[in-house]
């Protein structure tokens, strides 16, 4: 096979691995909450919310020693050993216990963190310098139809339900840990390039390869070497510029995740159906994605302009989709109490508004996140595991700051300030962009350092 037909196929692979692993966990996400309301056991106490804020302040501390796991395990191993604890957190609803849930809480935000590590140094893996676009697209477009499907379930499976029976409880969570597992062996079909490195055009490095015997001592330079170069790499200009447009992704990842769906099923003038708007709003998140990572991996080979007019497209996206959330939701949606709000902002609310507000936020979220991995790709091709580690520590980071802010403030304060470091993020992203030729030119290694 062509290597360049094998890395494509391995950027397919690795897409619909995450397909399955992120449609069983998103969805165990979205119903844990509600599934864990149902449980009168009085050997369970356990909160989906306090279970995400450990996944989430886990996962940010252990982006600083993922680069050295993945230096060492490589990215295929690393990624199938994360999916199997991403398959123990869902295995836990089938029969919940506190100190299970929480310990099992803990294991996945540092599988998370080593997972994303790896999967962004795959991708580069199999990437140069002419297909990082197009193929940060695809897996995107592929990861996102997780969305989709864990939604669509969640419409028409739990449509009018009040309780959720044991049964019920065992039967979903067994299957989406079958699910789960399935996305994990899928990671042993991804095969190395076989590429030299010498290539015109290649990026990747000797240093990347999948498959790489070593000696202990070896195993151990790297990884602190991977270490060092993380702490390095987190001070320099263009990590620095970057990190405010990761910020921006972080806190618009909680917003579109968490925030939104529930101000939908806060607001009382939608009617009896606000809690399947909450998983139709999800659907067409999904499709907002899948949407904008097809067509950004198609159309990267033929822009010409680079990646700025990408995410210049996000952040109208974007703000269009803030200035109708503003006038359709009401203010106090985020933190209205169990029985909702009868407020209404500055038009009579209306569900359809509030659905293609989820399309554009899904959309623009796209946008961000298909440039970030391309552009992370380019500049780190020769030492891309500590680069995508210190974009997921500030991600995360960002979103757990915004999970503890989004219980406090008014819609229209969140709204500010995401519109903010928003439009700071794609400024900063454009200055990269501009300045990336000559960085690459330049030639830094950072993995001498």
């Amino acid at each position: 096979m062509h290597p360049e037909t094998k890395k494509q196929l391995n950027v397919v692979v690795l897409g619909i691995a995450f397909m399955f692993m992120f449609t069983a966990f998103q969805t165990c996400g979205n119903i844990a909450q509600t599934v864990i309301t149902n449980l009168n056991s009085t050997e369970f106490h356990g909160s989906g919310y306090t279970s995400m804020a450990i996944i989430y302040g886990v996962f940010s501390a252990s982006n600083l020693i993922s680069p050295s796991v993945v230096a060492i395990a490589g990215p295929q191993l690393s990624m199938f050993f994360s999916g199997i604890f991403y398959s123990i957190y869902i295995a836990v609803f089938i029969e919940p216990y506190s100190w299970s849930f929480y310990t099992a809480s803990v294991f996945l935000g540092i599988a998370a963190a080593i997972l994303w590590t790896a999967q962004g140094n795959c991708l580069t893996i199999n990437s140069n310098e002419n297909t990082i676009g197009r193929n940060s697209g695809i897996f995107w477009a592929l990861l996102q139809s997780s969305l989709f499907f864990g939604n669509l379930y969640i419409y028409f499976a739990w449509q009018g339900k009040t309780h959720i029976t044991e049964s019920d409880r065992r039967t979903v969570f067994i299957a989406l840990t079958v699910i789960s597992l399935v996305g994990t062996v899928l990671f042993f079909l991804i095969r190395n390039p076989q590429e030299s490195n010498t290539e015109e055009g290649d990026i990747t490095g000797s240093a990347d390869n999948l498959v790489e015997p070593m000696s202990d001592q070896s195993k151990m330079t790297r990884a602190t070497d991977a270490f060092r170069s993380s702490v390095k790499m987190c001070f320099t200009k263009e990590i620095l510029l970057l990190s405010i447009t990761a910020a921006y992704t972080g806190l618009e990842l909680t917003f579109f995740t968490g925030v939104y769906g529930t101000c939908i099923g806060a607001v009382n003038k939608f009617g009896v159906e606000e809690k399947s708007l909450i998983g139709l709003s999800g659907i067409f998140i999904g499709i907002g994605e899948i949407l904008g990572g097809g067509i950004f991996g198609l159309l990267s080979r033929s822009n010409r302009f680079g990646r700025n007019p990408v995410v210049m497209l996000g952040i109208i996206v974007h703000f269009v989709a803030f200035y109708l959330i503003f006038y359709n939701i009401p203010n106090d949606a985020p933190i209205a109490s169990i029985y909702g709000t009868d407020s209404i902002a500055y038009m009579e609310p209306s569900k359809e508004v509030a659905i293609f507000c989820s399309f554009l936020l899904g959309l623009g979220d796209s946008c961000f996140n298909t440039q970030l991995l391309s552009i992370l790709g380019y500049l780190y091709a020769e030492d891309s595991a500590p680069a995508f580690a210190i974009f997921k520590f500030i991600q995360s980071v960002c979103a757990a700051i915004a999970f503890f802010y989004s219980n406090y403030l008014l819609l229209q304060w969140q709204l500010l300030i995401m519109a903010v470091v928003g439009f700071s993020g794609t400024i900063s992203f454009f200055t990269v962009e501009w300045e990336a030729p000559a960085f690459v030119a330049k030639n830094v290694d950072y993995s001498s350092i």
